[in-house]
């Protein structure tokens, strides 16, 4: 047998499959660069009014 030529849809949905790819790597690294930020942030103020969570021995009281 010799070598077949690739059919018109295997193309089409190579295209979709390779912008499908490229749109779940995009949204990887945004979360990925959305947690870094996240964990690595130091000036982190609470907004005014809100209470802060009690801890061990203040939620036994």
């Amino acid at each position: 047998m010799g070598i077949r030529t690739e059919h018109e849809l295997h193309s089409r949905r190579k295209g979709r499959n390779v912008g499908v790819g490229i749109m779940l790597a995009g949204f990887v690294v945004l979360i990925m660069l959305l947690t870094f930020v996240k964990i690595t942030q130091t000036d982190f103020a609470r907004a005014p009014g809100t209470a802060t969570p009690a801890t061990g021995s203040e939620a036994n009281d």
